[in-house]
């Protein structure tokens, strides 16, 4: 078990997955620790970059870890985006295709084009990225990738909105703004 037990009111069956993923015995996970711990619906490990992301997301304190309360908001955050993700994969396959992905985008308010969409979908689909699995890589967006592509659009979006000004869908940005706005996301 992780350093100190469980805080005060915490369930449980949470800090036991905790103390099973702080395998340091730190009371922190890394994002290695939390990397090894998440599968996708297929059993394939969550992407690392994915990982990261839910880190920075939940990393409140910016130590590079995330306790036990941090690790309780990415549990709730995972298992709510797993209903989403089981809503939108409507033929159950277990793989977000093109046009659930563009159902799913549309519900969340992002009328992205087709061509947006297909580079989307190119972007985050296994297969079409060429990323090697050992298990094996299910066409389509697996669940680790549906969320980290959503919240980058959803970052994206926000960051682009913040530009422009008088909200007519076009922003005038030099080099260096651009760049900001790119390299300040996660």
């Amino acid at each position: 078990m992780a350093p100190g037990g469980p805080p005060p009111g915490a369930d449980p069956q949470l800090w036991s997955w905790f103390a099973a993923v702080d395998t340091d015995r730190s009371g922190a996970i890394t994002a290695v620790e939390l990397e090894r711990a998440l599968i996708n619906g297929d059993w394939t490990p969550f992407d690392l970059d994915t990982v990261k992301l839910l880190m920075s997301m939940f990393d409140v304190d910016r130590s590079g870890t995330i306790g036990f309360n941090e690790f309780s908001g990415l549990w709730k955050y995972i298992k709510d985006w797993q209903n989403v993700f089981r809503h939108f994969d409507r033929d159950r396959s277990g793989s977000i295709d093109r046009n659930e992905l563009r159902d799913a985008l549309r519900q969340f308010g992002y009328n992205l084009s087709p061509p947006l969409i297909e580079l989307v979908q190119a972007k985050y689909d296994v297969k079409a990225s060429n990323v090697a699995s050992a298990y094996g890589a299910t066409p389509g967006i697996t669940f680790d990738r549906f969320v980290r592509a959503c919240v980058v659009i959803k970052q994206l979006s926000g960051a682009f909105q913040g530009l422009d000004t008088d909200n007519d869908g076009w922003v005038q940005i030099n080099y260096d703004q651009f760049m900001q706005t790119v390299l300040s996301l996660p």
